[in-house]
Parts: C-alpha cells; structure tokens; sequence
C-alpha cells in the first residue's frame, strides 16, 4: 500500500526481483489498468485475455467486471500488484499517485501513461496498445472504426448554427465544466457554445444567478432529474433553455473512450433539437 518506508520499498524490489529472475516475461505481457477508461482503451486494443487487474469503476465491457480491483480514489495496492507480476500497467496522471508508480517502474515494470487529452488520442492510444497484444489487427479495426465516426461527425456539425449551453454538471454546489475540461470537446463537436467556456478553472463553481445572465439556450445534465435547486429558479431562463434540457449518459460523457462519440452523438441530436425550435 501506500506509505512504505525506504527499507520497505527496497525489500519490495528485493523480493520482485527475486521471484521473477528464474523466468522470462510472458509474451504478450501480463497488464494491469489503473483507470477505466484506460481498461476500456485495453479492450479496444485487444488486450481483454491479458488483463489480470484493474481499478475500481473499471465496468466496461462486461468482462472487466470480474477483474481483480488494484487501486480506488484511495491509492494504489502496491503489494498486490507486485505479486500479479505484471510487465506492463497502464497508468493516468490525472487520477493516480505518482510514487508508487515511480516504485513500480523502479522493478523494471513498463509504466504506459494514457493522458488523453483530445479526442484523436483516443485512436492512436488504441493503435499504440495493439502492439502489446496478440492480436494488433483488432486495434487497428477498432481504431480505424473510431476515427472514421468522428471524421463524419466533424463534416457533419463544421458549419452547424452555434447553440449557447450550459453544462450542470452537480447541483449542490453548482458545477459546471470550462473549455478546459474534456467533456467540453465533445459540445465543440456538435457546435455548442458553453456559457463558461472562459473560466480558468476546469470544473468552476458557479451561481444561478451567472447561468440566467450568459442565457443558455438548453441545459444538460448527467444526474438522475435536475436537482430542486434548479427547478426553483428555472422560469428565470431564456425560454428555450426552460423547454430543453437534456440527459446525458456520465460515463459516454467523462470517460476518454471510443464510448466518447456516443455521447457526442446525443449532444448532436439535442443541440439539432434546439436549433430546429429557433
């Protein structure tokens, strides 16, 4: 776990080295994913029958289900993951710890940082794992399949009527997502317009009061209803926005997938919605 001491770290190469001299690694190489949406680009890649753990959330496809849970918002399950012996682990910078991956690399495990950070890495992320695996062509199929439904999408929306949005993302405080943040790229798509786009913050906390003034035109939300809050102070909206707010499906939405375009599809329609009431 986290917080071994200096000694504990170095017993804990000791012992790694130890057990894995007698052999050589595995072809292909034994993986663990420490995000889901890096468990999901694995199955994308073809790596599914080489997976040997992952981290909690990590429930797409359904296989990954059964997967042993290595890591949680809590930290990383240093101990156990040594002992899976894997060769290879798919890490993020934005969601796990560095030292004990920095540990981790110290046993001479390949680190693989899936830092998604705009909708192409998604494909050459897939591509780039296909190597690993037994079977590249699926990353290539996988991938390809992928770039050819955003390269339709980007002909489709590139000249679409700008539709002024806001994105709530939690209720209590009122959340909502900046430029800055992911999910953003996926309303750009469509050619929505978010009402927050310049905050310098990724994820601001915002008030009613800012939303009735930037006059959104729709609302959309990843919750089960629109919180009470919102409901109380809805008729003070733009009547547009009253009219149209749109459920979107949270992991389609946060998660750096090939699942991404799924959820840009809703937006697509909904944003079509709303232009064709104006």
């Amino acid at each position: 776990m986290l917080g071994l001491s200096p000694r504990g770290v170095g017993l804990l190469v000791a012992a790694f080295l130890f057990t894995t001299a007698a052999y050589a690694h595995p072809a292909p190489p034994r993986v663990i994913s420490l995000a889901p949406h890096a468990t999901e680009l694995a199955y994308a890649a073809g790596l599914g029958e080489q997976l040997v753990a992952a981290s909690a959330y990590s429930d797409y496809p359904d296989e990954a289900k059964t997967l042993e849970r290595v890591s949680n918002y809590r930290g990383i399950k240093l101990e156990r993951i040594v002992a899976l012996k894997p060769d290879l682990i798919l890490a993020w910078r934005g969601g796990n710890p560095p030292k004990p991956l920095e540990t981790l690399a110290q046993l001479g495990i390949e680190i693989r940082y899936l830092d998604v950070e705009k909708l192409d890495d998604i494909s050459g992320f897939i591509r780039e794992l296909g190597r690993y695996g037994r079977h590249p062509e699926i990353a290539q199929k996988n991938a390809a399949a992928f770039d050819q439904k955003l390269r339709a999408l980007r002909t489709r929306y590139q000249d679409a009527t700008s539709v002024p949005y806001f994105y709530l993302l939690s209720g209590a405080p009122l959340m909502t997502a900046s430029d800055h943040a992911w999910p953003s790229q996926l309303f750009r798509l469509c050619g929505g317009a978010n009402i927050f786009a310049d905050s310098p913050a990724a994820y601001p906390q915002v008030n009613m009061e800012q939303v009735i003034t930037r006059k959104p035109h729709t609302v959309f939300y990843t919750g089960g209803e629109l919180p009470a809050s919102w409901q109380s102070m809805k008729d003070l909206l733009p009547s547009l926005a009253q009219h149209y707010a749109f459920q979107l499906n949270p992991d389609w939405l946060t998660r750096a997938t090939p699942r991404a375009l799924q959820a840009a599809t809703q937006i697509c329609e909904a944003l079509d919605t709303v232009r064709r009431a104006t």
